[in-house]
């Protein structure tokens, strides 16, 4: 048996090597990040033979390996200078799915159970050799488990194994700042920061902040020695900093997504935040995004479908599929599970309304429980639920917690589950929405836990999963909407699977359901928005459809490799803001539209490419629209130098640069 896994069966922690600690700087410094993605050795646990790969890494794409559920290994060696005598170094993994043990040099440095979607980090500095080769050593388990959520096999997506997302080392000072936490509207910025002394003795240091206009560079608020803090040796403390307010900000929003930093320092240690001002409220039946009233569309995408990435997605491929759902004018979606933090930034700095979830889905989570949830089950959510609120909330595009999906809303053990998670979430962020995604409204929808949340959300299968047509469709949100009148339903999911025998593939199909459903959606004044389902063809170990890395279920607009179907388009036409851009001789009439999307349009422009008869495009003319309400209309004039121009090609763009709508 190899010294890591003797290590892992019950070794005692080792003493380490012991560091006499450097004064420390007399300016605040962030420290070091060294990225440990690149090459790793692998191995299955039954296999000795190690094989080299690249983390981020999943084995659920590498030949012969697809269908493996169990323990695997990951080794890499590292070379830690000399120089970082004095500080404190930990080990950062933004994910490992679902279980993973950590070493270094043949000792424990911790553990990370159950919870394969949210990031970790340990203290690994005693157990550094400086100056010298050090060995990483992580024992991975993504075996079905019944304790943990998703629970068992009920989960429908790619439950990939590995180290699949980013793995950092973080150097500090010894005391420094573990985590800030912003609370950004048009009226206060509030930060709080989580600050450790690791070391041996008291530390007595000074924490402030600035922010920062990351358009600018400027500093537009600052409170440099906001709080004087002493921390005993070992001690973790939460500080708040007082609030403040910002003269005219600039608020973020979907179209105008205008993101400041927020760069906390304490002692000598810096941490920078990216975050956002804005206010996303449900009052009067409706959501307001800064004051504005709209309605909302977009889709959802399931990561990890490429299967030459599986989960393991590297940053060009997570924009790839971003700047598809740009262009399908998604600006609202929501996901199955807490995601990778490149999704959000992602969205922070495009524009696009983002609800992740606990990781809860289907029936089966609480199978066998007849009133309460299971203990493990509860405490594994509200861990996950924790973890995901810790990491994620600074990002301005992340506008409500997902509590669970589809779990049977009018079991009393999972109501008990969601009003828990709600309560929780709303301990640890009061100012954020809560909801969850019910698939068990269409009868007594009054007795479902979604009334219990700030909105309602509804995935609407009428016709495909369920039974019914588009006049039981109607008469259902009637009914949702006098259970709970005052609260705007958002149809969380809609679409078209062939999942079944009886529904074979067939674009037309899913073009005519996204049509007329959304049609209805439209008629409806209770309902405040619409997620299409889904972006893309996904990975799932239920899937119907292909073997191996490719096992799937069809229910897309493009497919596992993203190629876009026909319906892709028609999704695009659908989510637009505008309603129809007609063009007559030079001048150009531009009708936004009403609802399900709804919103103003502020900064968008007519862009045009005039073509010569030879199909050469020789001249381009950009024209600004006024503002436009939903429902309004604008027309706009073009003028073109050149006589040789005899085509047009349209776009309406919005002022992020994205298409939200072309003629022809």
């Amino acid at each position: 048996m190899d010294q890591s896994r003797r290590s892992f069966l019950g070794a005692a922690a080792a003493a380490g090597v012991r560091h006499t600690r450097a004064p420390q700087p007399p300016d605040p410094s962030p420290g070091e990040q060294t990225s440990l993605c690149g090459e790793w050795m692998f191995r299955p646990d039954a296999d000795p033979h190690w094989t080299a790969v690249r983390v981020p890494h999943t084995w659920q794409v590498m030949p012969g390996l697809t269908g493996y559920r169990g323990v695997a290994w990951y080794e890499r060696k590292v070379d830690i200078p000399a120089d970082w005598a004095g500080s404190t170094v930990r080990i950062e993994f933004e994910a490992v799915y679902h279980s993973a043990w950590v070493a270094v040099n043949g000792q424990p440095a911790g553990e990370h159970l159950g919870k394969g979607y949210t990031a970790f980090r340990l203290d690994v500095t005693r157990l550094l050799r400086l100056g010298a080769r050090n060995t990483i050593t992580v024992k991975v388990d993504n075996s079905f488990d019944q304790q943990i959520l998703p629970r068992g096999h009920s989960s429908d997506w790619a439950l990939d194994g590995g180290i699949y997302r980013p793995v950092t080392l973080l150097v500090s000072p010894y005391a420094y700042i573990e985590r800030v936490a912003v609370d950004a509207d048009p009226d206060a910025i509030s930060l709080s920061a989580i600050l450790r002394n690791s070391g041996e003795g008291e530390f007595k240091g000074t924490l402030g902040y600035r922010v920062i206009d990351e358009e600018t560079g400027l500093t537009v608020l600052e409170r440099a020695g906001a709080n004087r803090v002493t921390l005993r040796a070992g001690e973790t403390r939460h500080v708040a900093l007082p609030p403040a307010t910002m003269k005219e900000p600039k608020l973020w929003h979907f179209d105008h997504p205008h993101l400041y930093a927020a760069e906390v320092t304490f002692g000598s240690h810096a941490l920078r935040e990216t975050f956002g001002i804005r206010r996303f409220e449900v009052r009067d039946g409706g959501f307001y995004l800064n004051g504005e009233r709209m309605t909302l569309m977009g889709v959802e995408r399931m990561a990890g479908s490429n299967p030459s990435h599986g989960m393991a997605e590297p940053e060009s491929w997570i924009r790839h599929d971003h700047d598809d759902m740009k262009e399908l004018n998604a600006v609202f979606t929501r996901v199955h599970w807490p995601q990778d933090r490149r999704v959000l930034d992602y969205c922070d700095l495009h524009g696009i309304l983002i609800q992740t979830e606990v990781p809860a889905w289907g029936p089966d989570t609480f199978k066998g429980m007849s009133g309460e949830p299971a203990p493990a089950i509860m405490n594994n959510g509200l861990e996950q639920l924790r973890e995901m609120i810790a990491s994620d909330r600074n990002h301005p595009s992340v506008f409500a917690w997902g509590l669970c999906n589809e779990v049977g809303g009018q079991n009393p053990a999972a109501a008990k589950f969601a009003r828990r998670l709600r309560d929780e979430a709303r301990r640890l962020d009061p100012r954020r929405l809560c909801t969850y995604a019910s698939n068990s409204l269409e009868t007594t929808p009054e007795r479902d836990v979604a009334g219990a949340m700030d909105f309602i959300e509804w995935n609407e299968y009428y016709g495909t999963w369920y039974k019914g047509t588009l006049d039981d469709l109607r008469r259902t949100l009637d009914a949702i909407h006098e259970a709970f009148p005052g609260k705007p339903i958002v149809i969380s999911e809609y679409g078209y699977c062939a999942c079944t025998p009886d529904r074979p593939e067939g674009d037309p199909e899913r073009i005519k359901v996204l049509r007329d459903h959304t049609g209805v959606f439209r008629e409806h004044p209770a309902v405040g928005g619409a997620i299409f389902f889904c972006y893309n063809d996904y990975r799932t170990h239920i899937g119907d459809q292909g073997t191996g890395a490719m096992q799937q279920r069809v229910h897309g607009v493009v497919d596992l490799l993203g190629r876009r179907k026909p319906s892709f388009a028609v999704l695009r036409e659908e989510s637009s803001p505008i309603a129809s851009l007609e063009a007559h001789g030079n001048d150009v009439t531009v009708r936004a539209r009403k609802r399900i999307p709804g919103y103003t349009l502020e900064g968008y422009c007519v862009r045009a490419v005039g073509y010569a008869s030879t199909g050469i495009p020789i001249e381009r003319n950009e024209v600004s629209l006024p503002v436009l309400q939903p429902g309004g209309e604008a027309r706009v004039t073009l003028a073109f130098a050149e006589p040789a121009v005899t085509r047009v090609e349209l776009d309406v763009v919005r002022p992020t640069g994205f298409s939200a709508s072309s003629n022809p």
